[in-house]
């Protein structure tokens, strides 16, 4: 049995998508990490992760949320940034409906403002109800709504899709939300 990975992809995901100067990180215009740099300040700040773990835990994230480019030397979260990056995503036609996973204390604001990106720089979407609805129990009583994406895009909205299938807008606004679905 081989040994628990001592640095979490929560821990990965704070530092690849919110805050890499927490361990002295740089990330370039699209996000991207040099993997033995942040292999360095991981240890620096005083956590070990050897690049074996690191490949392991890349590999077993259930919500992929990290991948490696091509050459293996960089590493970068595949959506959910606070910080300014530019993922050079291409627009997508979505699907003819999506959907948010939020939580019902939550509804209030949706109602009046629609999504919002908030601090992230995108809305993100999933392709099925049970996909949201799993985003919407990390935060709560879960809440799915349903978002005519295609009309969106159809009246001028861009739509992206990130490298491991989530959709992301910059909003959502309330004449594009179905509330019960």
């Amino acid at each position: 049995m081989e040994p628990p990975i001592p640095t979490s992809s929560k821990f990965l995901s704070l530092v690849l998508r919110h805050q890499p100067q927490l361990i002295g990180l740089s990330l370039d215009e699209q996000g991207w990490a040099k993997v033995d740099e942040l292999l360095h300040f991981i240890q620096q700040s005083g956590r070990e992760l050897q690049p074996d773990q690191l490949q392991a835990l890349v590999a077993n994230c259930p919500k992929q949320r990290f991948r490696f480019s091509e050459d293996g030397l960089r590493i970068r979260a595949n959506q959910g940034h606070s910080v300014p990056i530019e993922l050079g995503l291409s627009p997508q036609v979505p699907p003819q409906r999506l959907y948010h996973g939020t939580a019902e204390a939550t509804l209030g604001s949706i109602r009046q403002q629609g999504l919002l990106r908030q601090s992230r720089n995108h809305v993100h979407l999933s392709s099925d109800p049970i996909s949201a609805r799993t985003v919407g129990m990390r935060h709560g009583k879960p809440r799915v709504l349903g978002i005519q994406a295609l009309q969106m895009h159809q009246d001028g909205h861009t739509f992206y899709q990130s490298d491991n299938g989530v959709w992301l807008t910059e909003t959502v606004p309330v004449g594009y939300i179905e509330w019960t679905i």
